[in-house]
């Protein structure tokens, strides 16, 4: 079966927060997401989302965007991105869509799995654009500590070789102007050779840095990709 992957959902069914605010492209964007998506996707693929799922703010807040998404096709595995404030602990996570049969939806966090031929892994990740704060150093350590730790789980379930490990990560790993970054440098250290990732918006193919240390890049915001799932294996 297919995988695929496509970042910034950005839903807003239960809260107003309506996203043509930032630019026509994403007028009526949840129906084009929907269309595209089932054109794409078959029952038995899956869809790997890195992050910006939900505007709401509480769990069950996020009721109807997680009912949409269930509704989809295909199986769906969700990451945190950074307006994802809904999103509890794993435990939480895991009941919330048992108890509301949410059977299409499971969860990647500073963990690995095995889709298909591929195995995937990854974390939130971190970056800021202007020089970074202490703060922002912290956060960038241990989100780097996370992929550390979620490749090594990827290893250890790819223990023959037999699949490539592809890493995912909310926040792109470099920015322009940079050479390298923590997280990257784990990558790197791995042997990653792609990565998917989301959270920038209203760019062009010219702004973005399509490769480091041997490693592809590749941007998968949903109005990037006009809002089209895209297959990576």
């Amino acid at each position: 079966m297919a995988v695929f992957t496509i970042a910034d959902l950005h839903l807003s069914f239960s809260v107003n927060k309506p996203m043509d605010i930032f630019g026509s492209s994403w007028e009526n964007h949840a129906e084009k997401l929907q269309e595209y998506w089932n054109y794409m996707v078959q029952d038995g693929d899956t869809v790997i989302v890195p992050g910006d799922i939900s505007w709401a703010m509480k769990l069950e807040e996020a009721y109807e965007d997680f009912k949409f998404i269930n509704s989809l096709n295909g199986n769906k595995i969700i990451m945190k991105g950074n307006h994802d404030y809904w999103w509890q602990s794993m435990k939480k996570l895991q009941e919330f869509t048992k108890e509301n049969s949410f059977d299409t939806i499971t969860f990647l966090h500073n963990t690995a799995e095995i889709v298909e031929n591929l195995i995937v892994c990854g974390s939130r990740g971190w970056s800021c654009e202007t020089s970074p704060s202490s703060e922002d150093r912290k956060i960038i350590s241990r989100e780097a500590q996370r992929f550390d730790l979620s490749i090594t789980k990827a290893k250890e379930l790819n223990a023959d070789e037999s699949r490539e490990i592809v890493a995912f990560s909310h926040y792109p790993v470099l920015l322009p102007g940079e050479e390298t970054s923590p997280i990257l440098e784990v990558l790197i250290k791995h042997g990653i050779k792609r990565l998917y990732y989301g959270h920038l918006h209203s760019v062009k193919e010219h702004q973005i840095i399509k490769s480091a240390g041997g490693i592809e890049l590749n941007l998968v915001s949903s109005d990037f990709r006009h809002f089209t799932p895209v297959r990576i294996n």
